[in-house]
């Protein structure tokens, strides 16, 4: 499957991060996309060496070429996700205000009918976030907030972000195990 991968800067660059790691280990090809803001809070949030997780990536697109083989409905792809999704991506995506390649693709995704995640960890939420989800999610788009579960009883950070990378893999079915899936009856015997 090739899919789409992109950054924008909103907190919560392991999600990406993570995201890229799993799918390329899966055999997947990555087009990624990074903002400029994801890049300084990459080095905000993760520091270090994360180019090497990038670089896994089958190919790195320059967010300000709109001219990218993905800025076009043509491209042969499996669909996007953005995340971090930020409140300022979101927005343009929602309303159709594509200002770099970001925006753009995504644009493509739903005019063509493909899948779009946007994995936004804004919190709380504001008026304008939550009509832009909807118009967003009219538009075609899969709002996948970055709201870990608790019922499989994490044990660790990475826990928490392999529980929203492993929802992103479900919307694509893609099969994994990041986290155990909830079972009914094993929530019986605790209650």
């Amino acid at each position: 499957m090739n899919l789409i991968v992109a950054m924008s800067g909103g907190s919560g660059a392991q999600y990406g991060l993570r995201l890229i790691e799993v799918l390329t280990s899966l055999g997947h090809e990555v087009e990624l996309v990074v903002s400029d803001g994801a890049r300084k809070v990459l080095d905000l949030e993760v520091g270090g060496d994360y180019q090497s997780i990038l670089d896994k990536a089958t190919n790195i697109h320059d967010v300000r070429n709109i001219g990218a083989s993905i800025a076009s409905g043509t491209h042969k792809n499996s669909g996007m996700i953005i995340v971090p999704c930020s409140m300022k991506t979101l927005a343009a995506v929602a309303n159709g205000f594509s200002q770099n390649l970001i925006h753009r693709a995504a644009d493509c995704m739903m005019k063509e009918g493909r899948k779009l995640v946007l994995v936004n960890r804004e919190t709380p939420l504001n008026r304008i976030h939550l009509k832009n989800m909807l118009q967003a999610q009219e538009a075609g788009a899969t709002i996948l907030p970055a709201s870990p579960g608790f019922y499989y009883h994490p044990k660790s950070v990475d826990d928490v972000i392999n529980f929203v990378v492993g929802k992103v893999l479900n919307v694509f079915g893609i099969d994994h195990n990041l986290f155990k899936p909830w079972d009914p009856e094993t929530a019986k015997s605790r209650l």
